[in-house]
């Protein structure tokens, strides 16, 4: 294990949404078109979005798989276990810590964390299935952030650092919840790693459509992180009638890949449209997408610089280093993506407390032994703390 005596800001924790975290403050008029529940045959409770019942998982979240059971299964599940098996074993009740912020600072302060940054469980898969009804969208994410006002604070005690989710379909509202956040004096915002569908159909992340948008976040200075979530998976005819992007099931399928596919296009696209050469203040970090993908996407930004030649201002993998944050997963090569990124952009993350993350986020001390010792401070507590102060232009 690697040996770090020193502060650790989490740029990878998570809470478990509140019972009415989607519907607190939707309009009645609007409820039918955007989150509702249900209760089926058997007393199973499910939420519709969008009109359609979601039986993906376990909204209710009790009970709930204990943090880090999957850790075995992810390092390469050396005693064949079945992720199901895992995943029943470690049921418990809901506690405390996952739905209040006054718990999770005290698990916090057990855990060793300086800081750390929460993400939604449920809100990063919300967009895609509203995605085709922009205004029930943008109703269920102002409700929704709202709602993670008033539970969580957007700053909290100077150790809570929750996101409010941010869509582009419509980039009025887009500015209007950037204006709301900053004045609750939110340090990140999150978004998924996605083409936007607007009313006019998709657009890229950079798009000068979005320009509005990325003008004000340039100007205030505050991080957004494109967060993994549920996106449209293009398949290209393969059978995948089971979507499994963790890679969870009893079979292996080509959705395995789709998270690396997904933030591979979103950041190339904003290097493409020359998102950063507008925006130089722009600051991306890329959580809980991986890594993988960063030794294709580099050879393929040096072939498309030498293709089109005198289209970049710079070399557009050093445009990449210079704006883009990475956390990588932590069974990837962690010092194999600080080759890649330079110590200076990489940023780790716990996942906590999720099944496919670490028991404890000090945990990743374990997976550093190739990262030099001066580089593990960085990493571990001050670019994430860079990242979460606004940097105004």
């Amino acid at each position: 294990m690697a040996i770090y005596q020193g502060p650790i800001f989490d740029a990878d924790n998570h809470y478990y949404e509140a019972h009415d975290a989607f519907t607190r403050h939707v309009p009645r008029r609007m409820q039918s078109r955007c989150v509702e529940w249900v209760e089926l045959a058997g007393g199973r409770k499910y939420q519709v979005v969008g009109g359609k019942i979601d039986r993906s998982g376990n909204p209710t979240f009790n009970p709930i798989s204990k943090p880090g059971v999957l850790r075995e299964y992810f390092g390469g599940n050396p005693n064949g276990v079945s992720s199901s098996e895992l995943i029943r074993s470690s049921l418990e009740p809901m506690p405390p810590e996952y739905m209040d912020r006054e718990a999770r600072i005290e698990r916090m302060d057990a855990q060793g964390l300086a800081g750390a940054w929460l993400f939604p469980t449920l809100g990063v898969l919300y967009e895609e299935p509203l995605k085709k009804d922009v205004d029930a969208l943008c109703t269920t994410f102002g409700a929704f952030n709202q709602w993670l006002d008033e539970d969580w604070g957007l700053t909290y005690k100077d150790r809570i650092f929750s996101s409010p989710y941010i869509t582009l379909a419509d980039v009025d509202w887009a500015c209007e919840q950037l204006e709301w956040a900053l004045a609750r004096d939110a340090r990140i915002l999150v978004m998924r790693p996605s083409a936007v569908y607007t009313r006019s159909g998709p657009r890229n992340p950079g798009h000068k459509t979005f320009d509005p948008f990325w003008a004000r976040v340039n100007e205030a200075g505050i991080t957004v992180v494109a967060h993994i979530g549920a996106t449209r998976h293009d398949t290209n005819g393969y059978d995948t009638r089971s979507i499994d992007p963790l890679g969870l099931g009893p079979r292996p399928s080509v959705t395995n890949f789709h998270r690396a596919r997904n933030i591979n296009d979103f950041l190339a696209s904003m290097i493409f449209d020359r998102l950063f050469e507008r925006f130089p203040n722009l600051r991306i970090a890329s959580v809980e997408n991986g890594a993988e993908f960063l030794g294709d996407l580099f050879r393929s930004l040096g072939h498309t610089k030498d293709r089109v030649r005198g289209y970049f201002k710079e070399d557009p993998v050093d445009t990449f280093r210079e704006h883009v944050f990475i956390n990588p997963f932590w069974e990837d090569d962690i010092a194999e993506v600080v080759a890649h990124m330079g110590a200076d952009r990489v940023i780790l993350g716990s996942d906590w407390p999720h099944m496919e993350g670490l028991e404890n986020p000090r945990d990743i001390l374990e997976e550093l032994d190739g990262v030099a010792a001066a580089d593990r401070e960085k990493i571990l507590y001050r670019n994430a703390a860079g990242l979460n102060e606004r940097r105004p232009r």
